[in-house]
């Protein structure tokens, strides 16, 4: 079956699902915002996030397998898959979504999801660096100005006036992309037999409960009382901005081929910058503007399709595209 968008109709619906995936991935960095303003404590938060989003994963299994116990626990699943799904959600739970709401304690929602965006640059790199990845003269060019771009999203542009917290809080929101790197190339070499639903289950949940472990040790506490209003905006973020927007993704990887679907991703933070705008009433500097076109410049440098060089990479992208 082919995962390319057909014309017409579908190609209409395939970007009517990404518009939709991304503002609600958009959404998840102002719904954060909020609750972190209003005094929720970070790694309690993002604990309870995922551990609803994971619950609310449940009954889509069932379209990765009949029978929900068979697509959790599929045939063929060893010890060290275990350990690598348990890896891979500390990773892409606990460090990159724990890491990203510490971070957004100091940044704004914008800043934190040009950041945490920037994740399909540093794929390439730790691609071409583990996996043997080519790296045509596009997605070298992509990745100069994405490095670049960085540079100018986090407010290094001569302003002086970024503060120590400030600072530190870029810091952590680049280091949440990176682990979101490392995990997807964890995933890529793994060859689990997990499918993509039960994956993004036991990822959210091992992540969502290294979380909480870490939040109640570390002495976080639920505010009480907690008003409707905040119950409607973790319920957002937990099931619409987490389940939601994590659904459509993968509609969208079916519909329009890895590839071609990644390269939408700037359009995340985009949604973010402009709800921020409206719901919080924040904005970017001109310099960070700039330098989040640059990233989106470079989102599409690196991810858009190349024409396969040889055989071998043909046959790859086929592959690659399968999977998807």
């Amino acid at each position: 079956m082919s995962s390319r968008p057909q014309p017409g109709n579908g190609s209409a619906q395939f970007f009517i699902i990404l518009i939709a995936s991304t503002f609600l991935m958009g959404s998840s960095f102002v719904s954060g915002k909020i609750l972190l303003a209003q005094g929720f404590p970070a790694m309690l938060l993002v604990g309870w996030r995922f551990l609803v989003a994971a619950l609310a994963t449940l009954p889509l299994v069932c379209f990765d397998n009949r029978s929900v116990m068979a697509a959790l626990f599929p045939k063929g699943a060893n010890l060290r898959d275990s350990a690598l799904v348990l890896l891979i959600g500390l990773l892409q739970t606990t460090a990159v979504m724990g890491l990203l709401f510490v971070a957004m304690r100091s940044i704004s929602a914008s800043t934190a999801a040009i950041l945490l965006f920037t994740n399909p640059i540093w794929v390439a790199v730790l691609g071409r660096l583990f996996l043997g990845e080519s790296l045509h003269k596009a997605r070298v060019a992509g990745l100069a100005l994405g490095i670049v771009g960085v540079v100018l999203a986090i407010g290094i542009g001569g302003q002086g006036h970024a503060s120590a917290g400030a600072i530190t809080g870029e810091l952590i929101g680049l280091v949440s992309a990176l682990c979101w790197a490392a995990a997807t190339i964890i995933n890529k070499r793994a060859n689990l037999p997990f499918r993509s639903w039960s994956l993004s289950f036991w990822q959210m949940l091992v992540g969502s409960l290294a979380v909480l472990a870490i939040a109640y040790a570390s002495g976080e506490h639920w505010p009480a009382p907690t008003t409707h209003a905040q119950w409607g905006w973790f319920i957002w973020l937990a099931i619409p901005a987490s389940t939601g927007s994590f659904g459509l993704w993968f509609v969208a990887l079916n519909k329009g081929g890895a590839t071609k679907t990644s390269g939408y991703l700037f359009l995340a933070p985009l949604f973010t910058v402009v709800l921020s705008y409206f719901v919080l009433g924040t904005s970017l500097s001109w310099v960070q503007a700039f330098g989040g076109i640059l990233i989106g410049i470079a989102l599409w440098l690196v991810n858009r399709e190349m024409p396969a060089r040889n055989e071998k990479e043909r046959l790859n992208e086929a592959l690659a595209e399968g999977e998807a």
